[in-house]
């Protein structure tokens, strides 16, 4: 985001702890901080938000904020010197993913004890529905809520994306999950960048479902993709879900991206809102063709997704299912 704002000729101010990559977005100022209030590992005397104190903004867009507490400190701080603030958020604020075509409208998530400050798998979509709420009680119709999905293309650390493109251009016998019309949704980094700043901009009001593409995309289109622009020679075979669950996969950290078929509403969210506001979708091989080049310039191996040891246990113990029927 702080990228493709410099390249539309904005001024852009980046807040931040000053300790991953500092000076990574050329052009851009940097003022170091931490906005939970805890000093860096040095002891310099950085910490809070002293350092935004007295200084002014036209836009402010918040892309880290999972505490409430927090968000509500940075959002008081700044009410009287910006015009306007976006809070990055996410689709996990949504209550039921039971059913297809969650909008914007749809119930939210409520956090039973709103004081605890732990982020985990249980926490995070209540939390991020915490800090929505107090972005929105500081500043009214003067701000933007924009929930991702899972956001993928170069740079992506998580390797959820990344495993699938790599796992591609292995080749051999590649474990697909379920079937190739099962629906998939994520956003390219690039596409969420653009799309930001440019309700930013405007500014434009109100909640946004920022994940995609605007047509529906399968398991089948994606992987198929991935083997055309790896260029391996990879034979999908696919696996039901439930041979999958009898073989106690972990389908978060071994088959990244899959959402298990009783959440549908996790892979169907509803961004027509977002897509007549603005946001477009780069071709999916580009996406992945970047991935890939961006993964070969660090040397990178996904951290997460199946072994090939445990990825050939389960395609062995399917294909006996299948030839002996058991």
């Amino acid at each position: 985001m702080a990228e493709h704002a410099v390249e539309r000729g904005h001024e852009v101010t980046l807040f931040t702890r000053g300790m991953t990559n500092p000076g990574v977005v050329a052009g851009a100022e940097e003022i170091h901080g931490d906005r939970t209030g805890r000093a860096r590992p040095d002891r310099s005397a950085n910490g809070g938000l002293d350092a935004l104190a007295g200084l002014s903004f036209d836009r402010v867009i918040d892309v880290s904020g999972y505490m409430p507490r927090v968000v509500r400190q940075s959002a008081e701080l700044l009410r009287g010197t910006t015009e306007h603030y976006t809070f990055v958020s996410t689709v996990s604020v949504y209550g039921d993913f039971s059913s297809p075509g969650i909008s914007e409208d749809a119930p939210l998530k409520t956090m039973p004890d709103e004081t605890v400050e732990d982020v985990t798998d249980e926490t995070y979509g209540p939390l991020k529905v915490l800090c929505e709420n107090a972005v929105h009680e500081i500043y009214g119709d003067d701000c933007t809520i924009v929930r991702p999905g899972f956001v993928v293309g170069p740079l992506d650390y998580t390797d959820r994306f990344p495993y699938w493109c790599a796992r591609a251009q292995q080749g051999g016998a590649m474990l697909a999950p379920d079937d190739p019309h099962r629906p998939i949704q994520f956003v390219d980094a690039r596409d969420l960048a653009s799309f930001t700043v440019g309700l930013t901009e405007g500014p434009t009001h109100g909640y946004f479902n920022a994940t995609g593409p605007a047509a529906p995309l399968t398991w089948g289109r994606l992987l198929d993709a991935c083997i055309e622009v790896a260029g391996g020679d990879t034979e999908l075979e696919w696996v039901p879900e439930a041979f999958l669950h009898d073989r106690e996969v972990d389908f978060r950290t071994e088959l990244p991206l899959y959402t298990p078929e009783d959440s549908p509403g996790s892979a169907t969210v509803d961004c027509d809102r977002a897509i007549a506001a603005g946001l477009e979708f780069m071709a999916l091989e580009t996406t992945i063709e970047d991935t890939l080049a961006w993964m070969r310039s660090e040397e990178r191996q996904p951290s997460v997704g199946m072994t090939p040891e445990r990825e050939a246990e389960i395609l062995d113990a399917w294909r006996r299912s299948q030839k002996y029927g058991s």
